[in-house]
C-alpha cells in the first residue's frame, strides 16, 4: 500500500493505492456562512483536528512509502502554511513504518491522480496539457517528463485576475448559497433555458474573469433567476476555458488534454471539452482537492 496526504486549503485529505485501487479519506474544511474563503491559520488548525480522524480510518500494515504535498506548485518561492500539517502527518507516518517519504507539489498530485482516474497514467513519458481549474488557480500547463518530479508543468496560460473558482463562488456567495457553490451552481444552471453567447475577455492564450462577478451582480439586482445567473457564470466559464485551449491549440498543436481541479466536476464544461477536443477528465472524486495524487506519486518514485 502506498499512502498519500494533502492538506489543501480547503480539504484534509488522505489515501491509500493498492493493487485493488484508491480510497479517499476527506474532511472538507468549514466556512462560515456569508464568508468566501479561510485564512491560513484557520485552515492549519482545522487540518490538525481533522487529520488524527483520517489516520483511524487507515491501515499502515502493508505501506512501502508515503507521499505528500508541501507546496502549491514547483516554483521557488511556491508556498502555503497549511501544507505543513500534511508534512507533519506523513513525516511521522513514514518515520514510524521504516519507509520512505516523497515529496510534491499540490500541482503535480492534482495532475496525477487526474491521470490515474482517466487512465491516462501512460501520459507520463509524453506531452500534453493539463488544465488546473480552482478556488485558487485557472491555468493552462504545458506538462513533460522529469526525472526527479515525474512530470514538470510550465505555466502556458492563465487568467490574468479572477479565477474560475473564485468566480463561481463569489456568484454563488452572492446568492446566498454556501461557500463552495460549484456543486449548486451546477445544479441551478442545468434548470435554465435561457442561451447566453458570451465573447470571452481573452490576452492571446490568457483571459480575464473579473466581469464575471460584476455581471451576476447586475442580473440579480434586475430580479432575474438564479437558475439563470448560475447558468450565465457557467456559461462564460465555459467559454473561456474553449477559447484557451483553442489558442493553446494553434500555439503548440494538437495535444492531449487534461482537467483537474475542482472546477473541472462542471458538468457543462466538461460535456463541451469531451466533445469538441476529446479532452480526458478526473472523476470528480479525483477532480477536487485529494492526496490520490501524492500516494501515486510515492508509488512511482518507490517502483
Amino acid at each position: 500500500m502506498f499512502a498519500g496526504f494533502d492538506t489543501s486549503n480547503y480539504t484534509t485529505s488522505a489515501a491509500e493505492i493498492t493493487d485493488e485501487g484508491a480510497v479517499h479519506h476527506k474532511i472538507m474544511l468549514t466556512v462560515k456562512d456569508g464568508e468566501r474563503g479561510l485564512r491560513q491559520s484557520d485552515a492549519v488548525f482545522q487540518h490538525t483536528v481533522n487529520m488524527p480522524k483520517l489516520l483511524d480510518e487507515m491501515d499502515f500494515s502493508a505501506l512501502r512509502a508515503v507521499g505528500v504535498s508541501d507546496r502549491p506548485r514547483n516554483v521557488e518561492g511556491s508556498y502555503m502554511p497549511c501544507f505543513l500539517v500534511g508534512v507533519n502527518t506523513a513525516t511521522a507516518v513514514a518515520k514510524a513504518c521504516g519507509v520512505p517519504l516523497y515529496r510534491t507539489s499540490h500541482q503535480v498530485g492534482h495532475i496525477l491522480a487526474a491521470l490515474y482516474s482517466a487512465d491516462r497514467l501512460d501520459l507520463v513519458n509524453d506531452k500534453f496539457i493539463a488544465f488546473h481549474l480552482s478556488g485558487g488557480t485557472t491555468e493552462a500547463l504545458l506538462v513533460t517528463p522529469d526525472k526527479n518530479e515525474i512530470i514538470k508543468a510550465e505555466i502556458i496560460a492563465q487568467s490574468l485576475d479572477l479565477k474560475a473558482g473564485q468566480a463561481i463562488d463569489r456568484a454563488g456567495v452572492m446568492m446566498g448559497y454556501r461557500f463552495p457553490c460549484g456543486k449548486m451552481l451546477d445544479e441551478l444552471a442545468s434548470q435554465s433555458d435561457t442561451e447566453y453567447k458570451i465573447k470571452p475577455s481573452m490576452k492571446g492564450a490568457d483571459c480575464s474573469l473579473s466581469g464575471v462577478e460584476n455581471k451576476a451582480k447586475a442580473m440579480l439586482n434586475k430580479g432575474e433567476s438564479h437558475a439563470d445567473v448560475s447558468k450565465f457564470v457557467l456559461t462564460y466559464v465555459t467559454n473561456t476555458i474553449d477559447s484557451m485551449l483553442g489558442a493553446l491549440i494553434s500555439e503548440n498543436g494538437k495535444l492531449p488534454v487534461i482537467f483537474s481541479g475542482g472546477v473541472s466536476s462542471n458538468s457543462m464544461l466538461r460535456e463541451r471539452m469531451i466533445n469538441k477536443y476529446g479532452a480526458s477528465f478526473a472523476e470528480p472524486s479525483f477532480s477536487l482537492d485529494n492526496a490520490a495524487g501524492t500516494a501515486i506519486f510515492a508509488k512511482m518514485k518507490a517502483d
